[in-house]
């Protein structure tokens, strides 16, 4: 399918307002980042870019986008739905009412988790569950002789490690207490800042926040993890997720700890180490450094991810399109 990606307004000079960045990844694969002042004018410039306004799917992963319902003609009208993006820290009002008005336009719902998937079929009559797959050769290579990068290669052992986004979901004093009781383990967090600023971040000498890597380093920078941890609060911006992290924590071959979020609990407790305290988190890193049966772990890891694919995930979505397709 010849698929145009339509991606939230960019920032942009005065004389280029109304205007848009469209990046030509291939013949069937463009972006177009817009130069708006918001969402509903990106309206505006479409004809600058479009010439059919008759569209085959309209695909929508957020509901701040459903003021561009009205502006095409679509047969079928997909909500892949990520989050519960209405329970998100600073989340507007209208959020809320634009995510029901593009429930009622939408012929088909998916969801990125178990628990969304429960929430949203309340509300609609054809919603799909597909858990967040993994691009399992991508971080497969830490299992490899590949290069550690230079800012973690040479921190004191263990090191935790995190990358994602550093925002309200992260349970930062949990972060903080447990790096307090073991002074000698390396905690390193990579991703951007949202919504939150450094005045927010613990700090300590054992704690060391990298900002934002390319998904290509990623591998290398799990392949410098002893412990992968995904230190999320329990909060109203935590009770939908269903981490994509999980599984990419997996295919590198790293222990994974975890708080106890209800689709990793429900999911993966067999193999991820689930914490609720500093002290619980304390120990885990203690005993995975020192004790944990890596074969073990490795057949455990290999069950799970023999069982999920995104070539299968995008199959299974097609399938239901053309099923439901008007």
């Amino acid at each position: 399918m010849k698929v145009l990606l339509i991606e939230e307004p960019i920032g942009y000079n005065i004389e280029e307002e109304n205007t848009a960045d469209l990046q030509i990844i291939d013949d069937n694969l463009h972006i177009l980042q817009p130069k708006v002042k918001d969402i509903e004018s990106i309206a505006n410039i479409l004809p600058q870019y479009l010439t059919n306004k008759e569209i085959a799917i309209g695909w929508f992963y957020s509901a701040s986008f459903s003021p561009l319902l009205n502006v095409f003609k679509f047969e079928t009208i997909v909500y892949d739905c990520m989050d519960e993006l209405t329970l998100f820290k600073g989340a507007p009002e209208h959020l809320l009412h634009q995510e029901k008005y593009l429930m009622a336009n939408a012929d088909i719902i998916f969801t990125g988790g178990k628990s969304l998937y429960e929430s949203k079929k309340q509300h609609h009559s054809n919603v799909y569950c597909f858990p967040s797959s993994v691009d399992e050769p991508h971080f497969a290579q830490a299992l490899n002789g590949i290069e550690i990068p230079g800012d973690i290669a040479n921190l004191q052992a263990p090191v935790v490690g995190y990358f994602g986004v550093i925002d309200e979901r992260l349970d930062l004093q949990l972060l903080h207490e447990t790096a307090l009781k073991l002074p000698n383990v390396s905690f390193v967090m990579i991703g951007p800042l949202a919504k939150i600023d450094d005045s927010d971040l613990p700090k300590e000498d054992n704690i060391y926040y990298l900002g934002m890597r390319s998904y290509d380093e990623l591998p290398n920078y799990l392949k410098g993890f002893d412990v992968a941890m995904m230190p999320f609060a329990i909060n109203d911006a935590t009770k939908y997720i269903s981490p994509t992290k999980t599984l990419e924590y997996m295919a590198a071959g790293k222990p994974i700890i975890s708080t106890k979020i209800t689709d990793v609990v429900r999911d993966y407790s067999i193999c991820v180490n689930l914490v609720e305290t500093a002290d619980e988190f304390a120990e885990a890193i203690t005993y995975l450094f020192d004790k944990r049966d890596q074969l073990s772990l490795q057949l455990e890891y290999f069950d799970i991810l023999k069982n999920t694919s995104w070539d299968a995930t995008a199959t299974k979505m097609q399938n239901i399109i053309k099923t439901f397709s008007k």
